[in-house]
């Protein structure tokens, strides 16, 4: 009988807790070998960093992944948009010569901005822009910085590209910065989304979508939609029954929605089998 080797990504925040549920849930036949790495959040607190060289390692040398979840609200929203392997750039519901060799990280200011309509807003351009400043010089070599804005219309945006400029022009003159306005770079990420490699920096508002649009790149928001139909509907018969988590208006804990996601799963896999 094979052995299966699986690498678990446990992540952060409630990721744990959602992992427990999967194993809980695991086959009783075969074999699987499950070699436990840390993944954002918890990897970052460990090592400085949100992914390491040995667990990606591992990752592409496993049968599979199992992924918890990542970017609890306890660490930076920062997510890299690349391909660890051929098999995410064929899954993709773009082209394959579109998609294959992108390889950005949005950086999304998260406590400003129209979500909160709070003032001091240039301190806090300048902390996102220093973000996105480091990050790019931590590349080899150092990677370009796409800033996204609507200057020519919202007068936050003319504030934001002119923060930005001034950031970078003081602290980071070897680096490239190139201003974007936000339509047009929705535009280039499903058309060339190669075009925006390096580091993306943009606002809250205009992150919380061009980061949800970036997703479509190596699949979808969570998961990539064809090979888990049968997971999105049972998400959805959960959902439908009545279970629902706080952030969607229940009480449901993340342990009782993941057994009820697991419970409507068992019935669309055995109807199917």
């Amino acid at each position: 009988m094979a052995t299966h080797n699986i690498v678990v990504f446990s992540g952060d925040h409630c990721g744990p807790e959602v992992l427990k549920t999967i194993e809980a849930a695991r086959p009783s036949v075969g074999k699987f070998n499950l070699q436990e790495h840390l993944l954002g959040g918890a990897s970052i607190d460990v090592h400085n960093s949100a992914l390491t060289d040995e667990a990606l390692s591992a990752a592409k040398a496993a049968d599979a992944v199992l992924l918890g979840a990542i970017g609890g609200p306890e660490w930076a929203t920062c997510g890299p948009c690349n391909f660890a392997s051929d098999w995410l750039v064929d899954s993709s519901p773009l082209k394959v010569e579109i998609c294959r060799g992108t390889d950005f990280v949005v950086v999304r200011e998260l406590t400003g901005g129209i979500s909160f309509g709070e003032s001091k807003r240039r301190e806090r351009i300048e902390r996102i822009a220093r973000l996105a400043g480091f990050l790019a010089l931590a590349r080899d070599p150092p990677a370009k910085v796409w800033s996204l804005d609507k200057a020519n219309l919202l007068a936050t945006s003319r504030l934001w590209r002119k923060v930005v400029n001034e950031v970078f022009q003081n602290e980071f003159p070897q680096l490239e910065v190139a201003h974007q306005l936000i339509d047009s770079a929705a535009m280039i990420m499903i058309k060339n989304p190669t075009a925006l490699n390096g580091v993306v920096v943009t606002s809250n508002l205009f992150g919380d979508i061009i980061s949800d649009e970036a997703s479509v790149i190596p699949g979808s928001i969570g998961l990539l939609p064809s090979e888990a139909a049968a997971v999105e509907a049972a998400v959805k018969s959960a959902i439908d029954n009545g279970a629902r988590t706080k952030d969607m208006g229940g009480n449901v804990s993340t342990t009782a929605m993941g057994e009820a996601v697991v419970a409507e799963l068992q019935k669309i896999l055995k109807a199917s089998s």
